[in-house]
């Protein structure tokens, strides 16, 4: 009989519309959604041409510092979405793009675009992103048309938002 009871309160409460909890849209991702590009491709999109803060997050399936501070850049950029674009660039090797990055992006619920860097040339590309950037994971470019700042370490929630309202 407890059970029936602790049951039917369940039920109840969730009925209840104070007591609606706030769900985040699920994307459901496709391949298409992911574009492969050379960093000749990919340039363009570190150059800011708007008012916006843009933040491009360099990750990998295969680096878990990246994959525990993804969450807080979803996160922020949700609750500075009139302000913020997002993009998490992917270093994941081509041919891992289906079986590992999207299956990530769907079991993650990634929010935010995803871009795949196919480039080879990482002598010639990594220094273009930032100058004294060794090539590790995670990194992270934030800028606007006045300030760039690059950071070669995870982040904590706190430190990225403390980051990111130094552009606000």
């Amino acid at each position: 009989m407890k059970k029936y009871i602790t049951l039917l309160l369940l039920v109840l409460l969730s009925c209840n519309e104070d007591n609606k909890v706030e769900q985040t849209e699920h994307r459901v991702w496709e391949l298409a959604d992911i574009p492969t590009l050379n960093f000749d491709e990919f340039e363009p999109m570190l150059i800011e041409t708007s008012n916006r803060i843009q933040v491009i997050n360099f990750w990998a399936t295969w680096c878990a510092p990246c994959i525990e501070e993804m969450p807080y850049f979803e996160d922020l950029a949700e609750k500075y979405k009139d302000k913020i674009d997002l993009k998490f660039v992917s270093l994941d090797r081509p041919e891992e793009k289906e079986s590992k990055v999207l299956v990530f992006a769907n079991k993650k619920n990634i929010r935010n675009d995803i871009i795949l860097l196919d480039d080879p040339r990482s002598h010639y590309w990594i220094p273009k992103v930032y100058e004294n950037w060794s090539g590790a994971t995670p990194a992270t470019l934030i800028f606007n048309a006045d300030t760039r700042l690059f950071y070669e370490k995870p982040f904590s929630k706190e430190e990225l938002e403390r980051e990111l309202k130094k552009f606000m």
